[in-house]
């Protein structure tokens, strides 16, 4: 399997995880507190599997990236709007994990 596929399940798991951070009402309450812990291990499962081809500094940087930019996404849809700096500060991260992306040897 393509490792960047490893990379997006690993980036799906830990957005699952961390929208159900809130619901979990700190770890109190049981199915989202164990849809939590699910989520995050298979997101760092899949993140491994992504790292035996994808150097690990490139699989993090996008996994966080993607991760936060994600997150925000869903908190828009929930009617959450960012402030300006939010935005400014996503579009510094993407521009980071491209820069690092670019600067990378081919992985085939």
């Amino acid at each position: 399997m393509n490792s960047y596929i490893y990379l997006s399940l690993a980036i799906v798991s830990e957005v699952i995880a961390t929208s159900l951070l809130p619901v979990t009402m700190g770890f109190s309450r049981l199915l989202p507190s164990i849809g939590c812990g699910v989520g995050y291990g298979a997101a760092f499962y899949f993140l491994s599997l992504a790292t035996n081809t994808i150097p690990t500094h490139v699989a993090y940087a996008i996994w966080c990236g993607a991760g936060i930019v994600l997150i925000t996404m869903l908190g828009i849809f929930m009617g959450k709007m960012p402030n300006l700096d939010t935005i400014f500060g996503m579009i510094l991260i993407v521009i980071g994990v491209a820069l690092i992306n670019m600067n990378t040897p081919n992985l085939h």
